[in-house]
Order: structure tokens, then sequence, then C-alpha cells
């Protein structure tokens, strides 16, 4: 049986183990840019299976926080370059995750101050981190149907800087609330265009994002997060959500993807947050490499992978303080708590300066 520290090939990228450093936001990019302090924080993490870095907007519009960085234009593929070169220089792989926030925004973030884009005009109920600390998220404006052709090109060109860029892989985010996921929920989408009512109208737009991207730089080096049921960033429950995944999960098992990443429940809290049988949207997936997420122990990852749940399994938080989390898992070791003040934004404190294990 598959050990959660065998290799595994996924799509066009071996890895050389099944763990995987899930995508966290440090809100430390000034000038939307990845500097020194990234290069250490991802090299030092290079022992993972696969890194799936921090969520990089794709456009200017689809930033949401304060100093996260973007991967669309050539000043930020030079920079993203240096952190891919330091992982690769470590025998890690990498995947840069492609984002785009929606109406998670603030029209600070937004060019000319505009509202932020989503499916629909309604606002969110949340906050987001800004230069004035976290404040309300700003009230969205709905997309235009003639629109989103635009939105599926920025996808798709920044799939093509992550190559530029030296990324082994992308990871697209659809997931935690944000704007391809505020097309999926009829939470959310109350559009009555080709992209809103029926699961199929509101499945479009991811599939033309991943079509597009597949078509840029091939589904080898292609990947989507999901959270069918995560409540975060006021992602209120779909009316049907097991029936609108496994509908999505069959429409992309043609594409033969690298990898879909799926949370379990709610996103850094609660598993059992609302029912949800994984199993049967895996059965419409078919075949392809399956990343699990959300408060997997080592005990529930060897056994996920051991038993054919799961061929991945991404860690989150554990990352954070643990820069060394692979050895760690082997060894059965304890793993250092993180310090909750220094998750968003600062210096090096709290980010490049937890220790490894001694020798």
């Amino acid at each position: 049986m598959p050990s959660l520290f065998d290799p595994i090939q996924i799509g066009d990228v071996k890895l050389a183990n099944r763990i995987v450093m899930a995508p966290l936001t440090r809100s430390r990019s000034r000038g939307l840019l990845p500097g020194d302090l990234a290069v250490d924080y991802y090299r030092q993490r290079a022992s993972a299976g696969l890194i799936v870095t921090e969520g990089a907007q794709i456009a200017p519009q689809g930033q949401g926080y304060l100093d996260t960085p973007g991967i669309y234009a050539p000043e930020q593929v030079k920079a993203w370059k240096r952190v891919t070169d330091a992982v690769h220089a470590e025998g890690g792989k990498i995947a840069v995750q492609l984002w785009h926030v929606g109406r998670i925004s603030h029209v600070s973030f937004q060019p000319g101050r505009q509202a932020p884009v989503s499916s629909t005009s309604h606002a969110a109920s949340g906050k987001t981190f800004t230069a004035e600390g976290f404040v309300p998220v700003s009230a969205p404006r709905a997309l235009s149907a003639e629109e989103l052709p635009g939105i599926v090109a920025q996808f798709a060109h920044a799939a093509r800087c992550a190559m530029d860029a030296g990324f082994d892989a992308v990871e697209v985010h659809g997931a935690n609330g944000y704007l391809i996921d505020q097309f999926l929920r009829d939470s959310i989408n109350d559009r009555s265009d080709a992209y809103g009512g029926s699961i199929a109208n509101r499945v479009r737009l991811p599939l033309e994002v991943m079509r597009a991207i597949v078509a840029a730089i091939g589904a080898g080096r292609t990947g989507l997060r999901l959270s069918p049921v995560t409540p975060v960033n006021d992602a209120g429950q779909d009316s049907n959500p097991q029936a609108l995944f496994n509908h999505l999960a069959a429409e992309l098992s043609p594409l033969k993807l690298a990898f879909l990443h799926i949370i379990e429940g709610q996103t850094g809290g609660p598993r059992d947050v609302a029912p949800f049988d994984y199993s049967a949207m895996r059965a419409q997936y078919g075949s392809s490499p399956w990343m699990v997420n959300n408060g997997y122990t080592r005990e529930m990852a060897m056994q996920a992978v051991a038993e054919g749940e799961a061929d991945l399994v991404a860690f989150g938080r554990a990352f954070i303080s643990n820069p060394d989390l692979v050895r760690r898992l082997r060894l059965n070791a304890p793993l250092q708590p993180l310090n909750p003040a220094t998750l968003y934004g600062g210096e090096a404190q709290g980010y490049t300066d937890y220790p490894a294990l001694a020798a």
C-alpha cells in the first residue's frame, strides 16, 4: 500500500513524497512582489513533496488583501523566479496559486478605487486586511457576461506567467468564497444569465477557466482547489452542494488535471460543519490525483493515503511553524505551535525564524 512518504507522479510532475504545503496568505509581499524573505521562507520548506504558494492575484482587480503578490506582470515573474530557483536548488517542487478574490476586497486595492467585482452585487459580510488593519469588505458590482472572457484570459495569462517564473504547476483558487466560488454557489450567485441559475450554468465560468489554463500550459501542470461546504468569507451553503460538486467533478474528469485539492469541512475549522460525501464526489472525478486538506493529523494523513482515500495530504498552519514538517512527520516528532500574532504582515519574526529540529 502507498505511504505518505512515498513518491508520486501528478500529471507532469514527480513529487518526492505526498505531503503538500497548502497555500497560506502571509501579507509580506510589499509592492506586490515576493522578496528576500519569501525566498528564504519557501526554501526552508522545500522538503514538502509540493509547495503551493500563497495566493497570487491574476490581475490588479483580483487583489483583496494588503501586500499579497501578483503573477501577471514582468517584475512579478522575475521576483517569483528567485523563489522557484531556491526551491528547486533544494530539490523541491512548487506550484503557484492563481487567485481572484472577487467581492472579498476593498476599494483601496482596486484600480481607480472602483468597486470589486463578483457574480453578484450583494456585499459579503466580512473583513479584509488593509493598511488600516481589518476593515469591512466593499460592496461589489456584478460582472457582465461580456466581461467574463476577459477574466478567463487573465487566468490563462497568469498561468503562462507562472511557467515563465519557473513554477512546476499552478493551482486555481476555486475555494473559500472567492471569485470562482462566488459563481458556483447559489447562496451567492443570483444571476439570471448563462452563468447563473442551474448547476450547469454556475459551473460554466470555473470550467472555462480550467479549460483555458489547460490549453495554455497543459493539464499535467494544472490543479484546482475547491471547498464544497466551507462557510468562510460569507460563503453560505449552496442549496444542494452534493449535486453541484458532483457535477463539477464529472465535468472536470476529462481534463485529467494534475490534482484536485479538496478542503473538507470548514477551512481551518470543524470538519463536520455540514454533511457532504467526498467519496461520492471523487467517484465522479475519476482516477486523477486527489488531494485532501483540513485538520489532518499525522495518523489521519497516513491512514488516508494507505487506505486509498487520498493520494496527497495538504498541511497548512503546521508548515508555518515547522519548516521541516516532513521530517517531523517521518520521525513522529513534536510540532512547534505557531504565533497567531505574526501571521499577517511584519518581517522575519513568525515567518522565517521558526527553527528546524536539531540534527
